[in-house]
Formats: structure tokens, C-alpha cells, sequence
């Protein structure tokens, strides 16, 4: 059993980086969000917001683990090749590798043509922040922070959880990351409602954020000609300036591994937001940043698939 589920964890790796997402596609992610959409609608209000917020936690976890444990389990019932077949197609949609790949590039492409007003506009479809105005180094880094921060939540965490708990748990991943981006807000609006979802979002990526971080400035080209030890120190010092607890320790990673700075000053619907600032600065940031930051994404990516398959190859043989 053990075989067939690392099998099924790596068609579904490998089919993630062969096929991605298709945009025209139906995807569960979808209708989890407008299911969530349907149950804050009808909760997030009146009192005890607190505990409603838990008990819609609950109530899109559950379904989306049953749900992906009763096709995996009838699929291993019916026959062992179509519960491989079955449990790697959910971890491949379950995974955002090449979709992430494929908006950062979308941007890649103008900027490095100097078409900065549609990189601009590009840049807009996968960052919250305002980005009229921008120029080179700051729509670079717009892009830089946004892949930083996903490494986790696309790809590393729910391959994390895919070898831990199988289909099961990487759609336990998704339902929660899901949740936390759609009602985690410390906002007027969800900051009682969306307590459990942010919350439970944060405990699911505190092991997966640290590994990808350290994996990064292990595996990754140092651009930035600064020693190891060195880089492992201003990452970990760094990781802690950030208001998320674990998407720090991404871009302190990227920042130091590249040898940038990250974070500074950013406008949201006209509002001025800064948040402190990762790295050493040693060099500004270019469009050539973009696609060295991809190149740590795969590098981190199959780091952590290696990981698993050793630690799952080892548990197959004491069993």
C-alpha cells in the first residue's frame, strides 16, 4: 500500500508540471470557493461570530476529506492501478506548480520585452496591491514575493501533506488554504469570523514553510555570493519582521538566496502599506530575478518530493 501511495504522489507531481490547470477546466478549488462564498453569505453575522467561524472550518474540512478518501478508497477497492490512477489525478489538481510558473512568466515576457505597461497589467491579475506606476525593480518584485509566498501554499505544503495523508490530505490542505484566503483577514468583517480558518491555515504550513525556506538556500544557485551559514542567518532573522509566521520564512529565502531586497512600501486601492524589508540588497531587482526565483520553485519543489520518497521509501521497507 505504501508503494502504490508514493506512486500515486509522484504521477500526480510529475502531472501537475505536464499539464497544470487549464483555465477552461473545472477545478474543485472553484467550487470550494464558491461554497465557502454561499456559507459566510448565510453565517458571518449576528453574534458569536467566533464559533460560526469554526463550525464553517468544519464544514467545508470535512466534506473535502470524505469526499477525495471515498473516491480514493473505491478506486483501491475496484482495482490497485485505478486507485493509483484515481488518488495521483487528486494530488495533481491539488498542486499549482506550473499555473504558478505560468503567471509569473506571463509578466517575465513584457517586462523583459520593456513592455512595462503590460507587464503592469499582467502583474495586476495575480497581486492584490496597486501596481499603476510601477516600475522594473518593483514589478519584479511584486512577482518575486508572490511566487515566494505560493511555493508553499500551491505546491510544497499540499505534496507535504499528499505523502503524509495521500488524497485525503492534500484536499484537507486546499479546503483550509482556501478558507484562509478567502475569510482570513484581520479586517472589520472577518477578523472574528475568519479566526479558525487563519489559524488553522498557519499550524498546516508551519512545518512545510521552514522546509521550503531552508530548501531554497540549500538547493538554489547562491546569486548573491554570501556563505551559507551567513544566509542561514539573515533568513532566520529576517523571517521573523514578517506579520505571517510562516510566509517569512519564503521570502527571506528568496531575498537572501538572490541576494535582494524584498518587502517595502506598497499601495492597496490607494492605500500606503509597508512592511519591513528582507535580504541584503546587494543588487536591484530585474526582470532576470523573475525567472531565478522559478528556478528555486522547482528546486524546492523536488526537494521536498525527494524528501518524501526517501522517508516513504524507508518506512516501506521497515514495514
Amino acid at each position: 500500500m505504501i508503494g502504490s501511495h508514493l506512486l500515486a504522489v509522484t504521477l500526480g507531481f510529475f502531472l501537475d508540471q505536464l499539464i497544470g490547470d487549464p483555465p477552461n477546466w473545472p477545478h474543485p478549488v472553484r467550487w470550494i470557493g464558491t461554497y465557502i462564498t454561499k456559507l459566510t453569505t448565510a453565517m458571518n453575522k449576528g453574534s458569536k461570530r467566533n464559533a460560526k467561524g469554526f463550525f464553517l472550518l468544519l464544514l467545508v474540512v470535512l466534506p473535502a476529506v470524505l469526499l477525495a478518501a471515498l473516491l480514493t478508497v473505491t478506486a483501491y477497492w475496484w482495482h490497485p492501478a485505478a486507485g493509483v490512477a484515481v488518488e495521483a489525478i487528486l494530488i495533481a489538481i491539488g498542486l499549482a506548480q506550473k499555473s504558478l510558473c505560468d503567471a509569473a512568466l506571463e509578466v517575465a515576457k513584457p517586462l523583459t520585452a520593456g513592455d512595462i505597461k503590460e507587464a503592469r497589467v499582467k502583474l495586476s491579475w495575480i497581486v492584490g496591491r496597486d501596481t499603476e506606476g510601477l516600475d522594473e525593480s518593483e514589478i519584479t518584485r511584486g512577482v518575486v514575493e508572490t511566487v515566494s509566498e505560493n511555493i508553499s501554499d500551491g505546491i510544497t505544503a499540499p505534496l507535504f501533506f499528499a505523502f503524509l495523508l495521500g488524497a485525503p490530505g492534500i484536499w484537507l490542505y486546499k479546503a483550509v488554504n482556501t478558507l484562509d484566503s478567502m475569510v482570513g483577514y484581520k479586517d472589520e468583517r472577518f477578523s472574528q469570523f475568519g479566526t479558525a480558518s487563519a489559524h488553522a491555515d498557519d499550524v498546516l504550513n508551519f512545518i512545510p514553510a521552514r522546509i521550503t525556506g531552508a530548501l531554497i538556500l540549500i538547493l538554489s544557485k547562491n546569486e548573491g555570493g554570501i556563505p551559507l551559514r551567513e544566509r542561514f542567518e539573515g533568513w532566520r532573522m529576517d523571517a521573523q519582521k514578517h506579520p505571517s509566521p510562516n510566509s517569512g520564512f519564503l521570502e527571506a529565502a528568496t531575498a537572501w538566496q538572490l541576494g535582494v531586497q524584498l518587502g517595502g512600501t506598497n499601495t492597496y486601492k490607494g492605500i500606503v502599506s509597508h512592511r519591513p524589508e528582507f535580504g541584503p540588497n546587494l543588487q536591484k531587482l530585474t526582470s532576470v530575478h523573475i525567472n531565478q526565483t522559478l528556478v528555486q520553485l522547482k528546486r524546492a519543489s523536488f526537494g521536498v518530493w525527494t524528501l518524501g520518497i526517501i522517508i516513504g521509501g524507508i518506512s516501506y521497507v521497515i514495514a
